[in-house]
This record gives structure tokens, C-alpha cells and sequence, in this order.
């Protein structure tokens, strides 16, 4: 049975099952699948359902970017020099064990109710993770092919490009899937507490009312772009970038 197959069967028992769940409850506590989809299409017709989303989308791109970024050098760094893995690594386990929501709020008050400050909360939130993947990864490096490239007087740049990144893309690619996931969950609670549009605002609306429907239907619309991330962007590239190994 291939792999595609496997995914139909299991998304259908997930529709099954909420769906025999929604006739046990009720509408109002549970809507059905073709009630919350009725919903995403009257809101992506007649709502601002397009529009929430893309800024929202656009915040993750953004603060994802950010994240991997200054994650991934930190990460290489500490785990390529041992005194300063030693100097920040207390810091390291600070910044993971922050709350995120008090991150978020220290942005909002000392930099103010904007984008800039959103956008700063999530990558703040995101980066010690990334640092942790990436640092592990860099211990892991295979040291005689560090010592080939020395011998053969490599530039810093070629190591870089040609010994170490390869080896680093499998954790870069496992700090890019959790680093999403996470990062979009974040930005849905930046939005509800301090910003005027976004899918985590329109959920704290949709809260106010109790509209089920109209809080799965956002939540699934959203998850719907970030699963075409996942298969046509993610997965794509992690067997471009892995092709060195076959």
C-alpha cells in the first residue's frame, strides 16, 4: 500500500471520527465537516477570511526567517567553540524555559503594540530552539572530513559550503518543521493579545461569540497553508539537499 494511500486513510478516519462526534453532540458545541467547510467557503467569498491569512502568513514568514537565521549561526558557533558554548549556555536554557506569553508582553510594552514588536516576540520565542539543533549538529561534524578539507587548504568559505552545511541540513531541515509548527501557534497569540488583524485576532472575535464554525474553520483554512508548505516546499527540499547522501 504506498504512502499516498496510507495518508487518505488516515485523514478519512480523522473526518469520520469528528464527524460521528459532531452527530452524537450537536452543532453548537461541535460543528460537522460540512458545516465548518460551508463556513471557510462563505468567509473566503464574503469575509476577510484571504486577508487574515496572508497577514498572518506573512508574520511566519517573516519571523521564521529571522529565527533560522540568527538560531542557526548561534547554534554553529557554540557548538564549534567550546568557550563559548561554556559563556552562553546557562543563558541558552534561560531563554528556553522563558514563557513565551511574558516575552510577548515584554515586547508589546517596551517596544509597543506594532508589527515590529510581534514579529520580535515569536523569533525571540523560536531561536533558542534552532540554537539547540544546529549546536548539536555542529558537534556531530565528522572530523576527518574537517581535517581533508585542511589538508587540502580549502578556503573558509568552501568548509563551510562544502563540509559543513551538508552534514548541518539535517538539523537545519528538523529545526525548519518544529520551528514552523511552533512559530505560527506563537504568532496566533501575539496577534490575539496586541494586534487589529490576523488569524489570531479573528479567533478572539469569533471567541466573543462562541462561532465554532467560524474558530475551525480559520484554524483549519490556516493549517491547510502550512501543510502545502510542508509538501511542497519543506519536503521538496529536504530531498534536494539530502541527494549528497545517495
Amino acid at each position: 500500500m504506498t504512502n499516498t494511500l496510507w495518508r487518505i486513510l488516515g485523514f478519512g478516519s480523522f473526518i469520520l471520527l469528528w464527524w460521528s462526534a459532531a452527530l452524537w453532540l450537536n452543532d453548537d458545541i461541535l460543528p460537522s465537516p460540512p458545516a465548518v467547510m460551508h463556513t471557510i467557503i462563505h468567509h473566503t467569498l464574503h469575509g476577510e477570511l484571504i486577508h487574515h491569512s496572508l497577514v498572518t502568513m506573512g508574520r511566519v514568514i517573516i519571523s521564521f526567517i529571522i529565527a533560522m537565521s540568527v538560531g542557526s549561526a548561534i547554534g554553529i558557533l557554540m557548538g564549534r567553540n567550546t568557550i563559548i558554548n561554556s559563556a552562553f549556555d546557562d543563558l541558552l536554557i534561560l531563554a528556553l524555559n522563558m514563557p513565551a506569553l511574558v516575552t510577548i508582553i515584554l515586547c508589546y510594552i517596551w517596544v509597543g503594540l506594532n508589527d515590529s514588536a510581534a514579529i520580535l516576540a515569536v523569533a525571540i520565542n523560536k531561536i533558542p530552539l534552532v540554537v539547540i539543533n544546529l549546536r548539536e549538529g555542529a558537534r556531530a561534524l565528522n572530523k576527518d572530513l574537517l581535517e581533508v578539507g585542511a589538508v587540502y587548504r580549502l578556503s573558509s568559505i568552501r568548509i563551510l559550503r562544502l563540509i559543513i552545511l551538508p552534514q548541518l541540513y539535517p538539523y537545519m531541515m528538523a529545526a525548519a518543521r518544529s520551528g514552523l509548527s511552533l512559530i505560527w501557534k506563537i504568532v496566533l497569540v501575539v496577534e490575539l493579545l496586541g494586534r487589529s488583524d490576523g488569524i489570531g485576532f479573528q479567533l478572539h472575535h469569533f471567541f466573543q461569540f462562541f462561532d465554532i464554525a467560524a474558530i475551525l474553520a480559520y484554524s483549519f483554512a490556516f493549517i491547510f497553508f502550512i501543510i502545502l508548505i510542508e509538501a511542497f516546499l519543506l519536503r521538496p527540499l529536504e530531498t534536494h539537499i539530502n541527494r549528497w547522501r545517495k
